[in-house]
């Protein structure tokens, strides 16, 4: 087991209160928090669900591992443009959207940004980045599951779309 897999394995271990391979929302946000990352309960279920593989609701370390390369991403690209101000301005989001994979045109990225900007300053503290990041990872996913020609498109019908909208909630 490599050094970085033993450290995550500690730290699963040491929210995995009951000892049983697996931790619920409660046992992830603590885990979340311990390395100062703080998010409402809401987000951390959305990020159970993008990354609960088997769908029963918890998750086991190699859930959490996944997990914890996609925050690992998303952490990086916030760094590179976030250069000590302790925040990203909007075209900062934009440029650490691309480096984390996301590619958005300028309606849908300012309509995801007046979402997820808390304090409606313009201004993305590292937890709103990551939040932001989680919506959109969920909406791929989702997408990409009406994606069947992988040409970018989709139809839904009536109830397809009752789906998503369900789905793609946080």
């Amino acid at each position: 087991m490599a050094a970085s897999e033993e450290r995550l394995r500690r730290w699963f271990e040491s929210v995995d209160v009951n000892k049983t391979g697996n931790i619920n929302a409660a046992h992830l946000k603590e885990a979340l928090a311990a390395g100062n990352l703080h998010f409402s309960d809401s987000v951390v279920q959305q990020m159970i669900r993008m990354h609960d593989a088997d769908r029963n609701g918890i998750m086991s370390f190699e859930e959490f591992v996944v997990l914890n390369r996609f925050l690992s991403n998303v952490q990086n690209a916030y760094a590179i443009m976030e250069r000590g101000s302790g925040f990203l301005t909007l075209s900062d989001v934009y440029e650490a959207l691309l480096k984390a994979g996301y590619t958005l045109d300028q309606p849908a990225f300012y309509t995801v940004c007046q979402s997820f900007d808390r304090t409606k300053q313009g201004r993305f503290r590292l937890d709103d980045f990551i939040s932001l990041c989680i919506f959109l990872q969920s909406a791929k996913n989702l997408f990409t599951t009406f994606d069947t020609t992988k040409q970018g498109r989709v139809t839904l019908d009536f109830n397809q779309f009752v789906y998503c909208a369900a789905n793609c909630r946080i």
